[in-house]
């Protein structure tokens, strides 16, 4: 078989299948990109967001109370975190080893 024709009809289905549907699906997806957020989707997401900062802001509030109620309380979450994490790897350690 002659190199040319070995060459010739790889690319000759390349430009008659790939690179149209992939010209398609660019600009389909270029299209999509560019038409950004709806406006329902725009209003839920700034709902969402206003529903972030009050549970910010309660956060903030419950963590003052908890500084005046109980003074150490984060350190003993830090110190609890840290056992609970290390108790987790050692469970993890322990279950590698039986494999």
């Amino acid at each position: 078989m002659n190199m040319a024709v070995f060459f010739f009809v790889p690319v000759i289905i390349f430009m008659g299948l790939v690179a149209p549907l992939w010209l398609v699906l660019h600009y389909f997806s270029k299209r999509r990109s560019a038409k950004g957020l709806a406006e329902e989707d725009r209003v839920e997401l700034d709902d969402l967001l206003k529903t972030a900062d009050k549970l910010t802001d309660r956060i903030e509030i419950l963590e003052r109370i908890l500084d005046v109620d109980s003074p150490n309380w984060r350190e003993k979450e830090a110190e609890a975190s840290y056992r609970k994490r290390d108790a987790h790897s050692m469970d993890e350690r322990s279950s590698a080893g039986e494999r």
